[in-house]
This record gives structure tokens, C-alpha cells and sequence, in this order.
């Protein structure tokens, strides 16, 4: 039997640390498998085994239980820290010598294994009569190979694993129009230039999803993806798409260089690629040119309307719409230096062509970016968001962007129902717009819909399936809303994407099954994973009055008051509260926090962690409150 760790020699140029450290986890998991089948390691070569057997039952035995326990140590680990195994066994005479063997089987064993498939065992045709009505899983014949220094061609068989047909089935599954547009390569001399590659990233993620037959996944989560080795089909399954388009651009004074090609993820294969070769002011109808080839083959027939928004030009000026790329990027990055150098780009997009609707539509983004961010009051910067994002929608009332910005606007401004509207309208005009969905979730349970909620939430998640924000309030919302097996299934799968999301959802979730030591052990995974979320101020307090120290919880309380910011520790302090079964206090702060238009209305309406206080009658009063507040009918019963 010889094994072999994939990729190992491009690991260890990446990272030679981690590859040496990969090595010696294999060789932990693999020698007590080959001791329990009765399996001499001759040696290792490297990250290689040779490895002889009694009986070529006991090495297919053997092989099978290697990539069984490779299988399942990969489940919880992130791609890069993965063993992936190719096993190759064969029967044969050997020549035994000082410990070490030789012989035509040796090198035939060495030869098939790189035939196996990642994670895969290929056996010859000498092994599969020896074990065919002794062994439980099937071998499939590859027909017949040949192999390098080997005289005769050999027939070699597969095993087929009992995980691979699940495997087989979702790559299988992967809708080809369900697509992906990676972060264009930056291959300008000017590493400067590369906001033009993102920027073109994000502007053809916003073309594309101008057909609806297509579903385009978010930019949050492909920006995770630049500068990657990983292949197609990884990302396919990532991701969950069956398409991807990815490419290169080349920026030189007025001159553009585009390259683009589509990927069927299961299969790797190119469906269609193209270059082009223009001056910058037509990098418009380059745009276009691809959303219409991608169409075309994946047989969508494109209807007058979407060709409208394809072809649509959205500013005369290249000058202005360069500085938008720019504003776009560094609005992107979320942090306040980069969201007032934003809003001054896109002033000065603005200045170029005052009719520009997508610049208003990244001005008011990025001021309703600056509160959320904690770096503005709301007072300050949503009215200057409302005028901007109103001057959006006159001079493009189809900017699916402004919708969207549109309904957080309403919201603030107690109007539910004309934030739900807006969100729809953003909807109808992009499906794809992940940041419609997540706004339309809360609106939906502001309304106490939450079949609505949770359908947005996972609407938004299954568009932007990579987002820490999304990911941790999918969880978070299958807890609150009683479906704890998918909380459980998904906070598998979700802990190396965005752990400290997950441990936060899972604190709240071990609190609630009243185990206070596995709460706490997640409580201190959050804290290390984020330890500047606000969510922390108050799970502290809560974790210590729950665990029986009241003076703990209290001192928190003044560590919360000493650090204070306003509506969120109303909040902070009404959670504790809760905690130490003050539900006095709690509604004390609550309905100050719900007076000041900050009331954390999710926690309050649904955690199962405040269950105690809906049961009294303040919350009921509460609650007319807050309908009341944002015009919201009563729900019907």
C-alpha cells in the first residue's frame, strides 16, 4: 500500500509550517490503522507511506479505514488544515532487504496511487479478485491504465466510498444559473489600480443580477475568495453555485484589457471565454457584452426589460464613474476613515455628473454605514442619507441599491410598512440584493411575522452565504424560533467561517439548556474571537448572574455605565437585569431604550433567554408601545 498527501509539496511552499505540521497529524491518524490491520510501515518518504500487508484484505481494509478517519477529522477543519489522502494498493512478489522492500509491486503501488481521487483508494485487478466477495463496498473498474515504467497496461478499480455518493449528489445538484462572479485579478503595473478590479467585480455581480432567471451571490462572500489557489469545484460546493465567472483586468491610461471566463463548477469545464481589448469609456458595453454571453449559455432568453437595465449606461462620464469604482471600495471597508474618505469620493463623482443616481446611492449607503458602524448618531446622518438616497430614486426610480437603502430609511423613521414596501420593491427589481432581504427580515418581525423573518433571513443567507452577519443570524434565528436541530446542523458548519457569530448564538443556546460551564467555555470563545462586539457588555453580566454571582453581574452593571453609549446600554442594562430576575429594572430600562427609538427588539421579542418577562403584563404594554410607535397593526390571533 502507498499513500500520498495531496498538494503537500505546494502547501509546503505556501506555508511550510503548516505542511510539516499536517504531516505529522497524518502520520498520528494513520499508524494505529495500519498497526489494527496487521500492516508493516516500511517507511515514509516524506509525507508519503509504503506500508506491506499479509493479505491484500487486510490493506483494502486498511485503506478504507485511513480515509474513513481522514474523512471525518476533515469535517471540522478549515480547507488548508485538511489531510487529504490517495491510497494505492497492490499484490505482488517483493524483495525484502535491511527492513526495506523492492520489486515491480513496490513501483505498481506507487504508480496507481496518484490515479485515486482526492480522499480515494485505487486497487489493481490482482487485489480486486482477491477481495471481491470478501469486501463490503464496491470497486469500479477504471478500465485499463498505463503506467509509467510499467511494460503492461493494468486494469485498475475505485473504491467507492459510502460518503462520496452524498458528495456526488450535491455537486451534482448545483443550479448552473445559480453563479458566482469572483474577484477579478489586478494585473496593472499600478497595484494602485486595483479598485478598478474589485470595482468591476462588483459591478458585474450588480449587472448579472439584472436577470432573474440567474441568482448572483453577494459580494461579501466572493471577496473572500481573491487571491485564492482553491479550484472551481471547492468553490462550487463553498458556495453552493453551479457557475462561475472569473477573470483578469489589465488598466493602463485610457486603455482597458479584460479577460473573462465561465466555469461549470462540477466539472471545471470552460463554457466560454473571450478577451477584450478597448479604450476605457467602453468598458460599459464590455460589461453588458458579458452578461449577455453568460446568458447565452446558460439558455436564458433575455426579455426587453432586462436587456434595458443591462445595456443601461449608468453615467456619460468615465472621470466620474472611475471615482465611484473608488468611492465603492473604500465604502466597502466598513471602517470610518475609509466611509468619510468614501463620501468624499463620491461628492466628487457627484461634481462630474450631477445626475449620477448610483453615487447618491453609495453617499447614502455610506452615512447609514457610519450608524450602524456606532460612528455617527442616527440624527446626524440619516436625514443627509434620506435627501441623498431621495435624489437617487428621482433620477433612477428602478436603482434597486436606493430601494434598499430607502427601507432602512423608512424604518428609522417608524415607518414599517413603508420600509416593507421598499424592500420589496428592491426585491422585485434585484433578487439578488442580499441587503434588501436582510432588512426585509427585520421589518417582518418587527411586524411579528416570523415565518417572514426567517424566510428573508434565509433568503439572504443563501445570497450571501459567506457574510459573519448572516451567518450568525441564521443560527440565531433557528434557536429562537425552535428549530434546534437546524441551529445545531448549521452551527457545524458555520464555526471556521464565522466563529465569533457562532459562539455568540451558541452562548445564548447553552444559557438556555441551563448549561452554565459549556455557556461560559463559548462566552470565552466569542470574547477571543471578537473582544470588541457590544454583545459581550451584556452576556458577561447575564453569564455571572446566571452562574450565582450577583456581585459579579452587579459590577457589570457599572462597567456598563461607565462605558456608556447611549439607547444600546438602556439595553445592556435591561438584559442583566433580566438576568439577576430584576424584572422591575428590566422594564425600567427597556422602555426607556424602546422611548429613545433603541430598543433592541429582537432580543426582546424573541431570545428564549427573555421568555420570563413575556409572560408578564408589562410586556404586553410594552409591545402596544412599539406598534403603536411604528404604526404597526395589532396581529390577528
Amino acid at each position: 500500500m502507498f499513500t500520498d498527501m495531496v498538494g503537500y509539496t505546494a502547501l509546503g511552499q505556501r506555508n511550510e509550517s503548516l505542511s510539516l505540521a499536517l504531516v505529522e497529524e497524518q502520520r498520528k491518524l494513520i499508524r494505529p490503522i495500519i498497526s489494527r490491520h496487521y500492516g508493516r510501515e516500511v517507511k515514509t518518504i516524506g509525507d508519503a507511506f509504503l506500508v506491506e500487508f499479509p493479505n491484500a484484505l487486510d490493506a483494502v481494509r486498511c485503506a478504507y479505514d485511513i480515509q474513513r478517519a481522514a474523512h471525518e477529522f476533515n469535517i471540522s477543519q478549515p480547507e488548508e488544515h485538511r489531510i487529504q489522502l490517495r491510497v494505492g494498493v497492490h499484490l505482488g512478489d517483493i524483495v525484502e532487504s535491511g527492513g526495506d522492500i523492492s520489486g515491480d509491486a513496490v513501483n505498481v503501488a506507487s504508480r496507481i496511487e496518484p490515479l485515486a481521487e482526492k480522499g480515494g483508494v485505487c486497487v489493481t485487478r490482482q487485489v480486486y479478485d482477491n477481495v471481491r466477495q470478501k469486501f463490503s463496498l464496491p470497486l469500479v473498474s477504471l478500465g485499463t491504465k498505463s503506467l509509467k515504467n510499467v511494460i503492461v497496461p493494468m486494469e485498475i478499480y475505485k473504491m467507492e466510498m459510502p460518503w462520496s455518493s452524498e458528495e456526488s449528489a450535491q455537486s451534482g445538484n448545483l443550479d448552473k444559473r445559480r453563479i458566482a462572479v469572483l474577484p477579478f485579478s489586478n494585473l496593472s503595473s499600478d497595484p494602485e489600480e486595483g479598485y478598478f478590479a474589485d470595482g468591476m467585480t462588483e459591478e458585474l455581480i450588480t449587472v448579472l443580477s439584472g436577470i432573474r432567471q440567474l441568482t448572483v451571490i453577494a459580494r461579501t462572500s466572493v471577496m473572500g475568495y481573491k487571491g485564492s489557489t482553491k479550484k472551481a469545484k471547492e468553490i462550487g460546493k463553498e458556495l453552493e453555485v453551479g457557475t462561475l465567472l472569473e477573470g483578469s483586468i489589465r488598466k493602463a491610461g485610457n486603455r482597458v484589457r479584460i479577460t473573462a471566463q465561465l466555469i461549470e463548477t462540477p466539472t471545471e469545464g470552460h463554457l466560454w471565454a473571450q478577451n477584450y481589448d478597448r479604450q476605457l469609456e467602453d468598458v460599459f458595453g464590455i460589461q453588458s457584452e458579458i452578461a449577455e454571453k453568460v446568458a447565452g449559455e446558460l439558455k436564458i432568453r433575455l426579455v426587453e426589460d432586462e436587456l434595458k437595465v443591462i445595456e443601461k449606461r449608468p453615467t456619460e462620464s468615465t472621470e466620474a464613474y472611475t471615482f465611484y469604482l473608488r468611492g465603492r471600495e473604500l465604502a466597502q471597508e466598513r471602517t470610518e476613515p475609509s466611509l468619510r474618505q468614501a463620501i468624499d469620493i463620491f461628492e466628487k463623482a457627484i461634481q462630474l455628473d450631477p445626475a449620477f443616481a448610483r453615487a447618491y446611492s453609495g453617499l447614502a449607503d455610506s452615512y447609514v454605514s457610519l450608524v450602524n458602524g456606532g460612528h455617527e448618531p442616527a440624527e446626524l446622518m440619516v436625514p443627509k442619507a434620506q435627501l441623498a438616497v431621495k435624489k437617487a430614486l428621482q433620477l433612477d426610480p428602478n436603482l434597486a441599491d436606493a430601494h434598499a437603502i430607502q427601507a432602512y430609511v423608512r424604518f428609522t423613521e417608524d415607518d414599517v410598512l413603508g420600509g416593507q414596501a421598499e424592500a420589496r420593491r428592491a426585491i422585485e427589481l434585484n433578487p439578488s440584493l442580499a441587503d434588501a432581504h436582510w432588512i426585509l427580515s427585520n421589518l417582518n418581525l418587527l411586524k411579528e411575522d416570523v415565518a417572514g423573518g426567517l424566510k428573508a433571513s434565509e433568503d439572504c443567507y443563501r445570497l450571501d452565504p459567506v457574510s459573519p452577519r448572516n451567518i450568525a443570524r441564521l443560527g440565531q434565528f433557528y434557536f429562537y424560533f425552535g428549530k434546534e436541530k437546524e441551529a445545531l446542523q448549521h452551527w457545524e458548519k458555520t464555526t471556521q467561517l464565522a466563529p465569533a457569530g457562532t459562539f455568540r448564538a451558541m452562548t445564548e443556546y447553552y444559557l438556555y439548556k441551563g448549561e452554565i460551564d459549556k455557556a461560559k467555555e463559548y462566552y470565552m470563545k466569542a470574547e477571543r474571537s471578537e473582544p470588541s462586539n457590544i454583545w459581550l457588555a451584556w452576556m458577561k453580566g447575564f453569564l455571572l448572574a446566571k452562574g450565582g454571582d450577583e456581585a459579579g453581574a452587579r459590577q457589570q452593571l457599572k462597567e456598563v455605565e461607565k462605558h456608556w453609549r447611549g439607547a444600546a446600554s438602556l439595553n445592556d442594562l435591561a438584559f442583566i437585569y433580566h438576568g439577576l430576575g430584576d424584572l422591575d429594572s428590566y422594564f425600567t430600562y427597556i422602555t426607556k431604550a424602546t422611548e429613545q427609538h433603541g430598543m433592541r427588539f429582537v432580543y426582546v421579542m424573541y431570545c428564549p433567554l427573555f421568555g420570563e418577562s413575556r409572560k408578564d403584563p408589562r410586556y404586553d404594554v410594552l409591545l402596544e408601545t412599539l406598534r403603536r410607535m411604528f404604526d404597526v397593526p395589532q396581529k390577528s390571533s
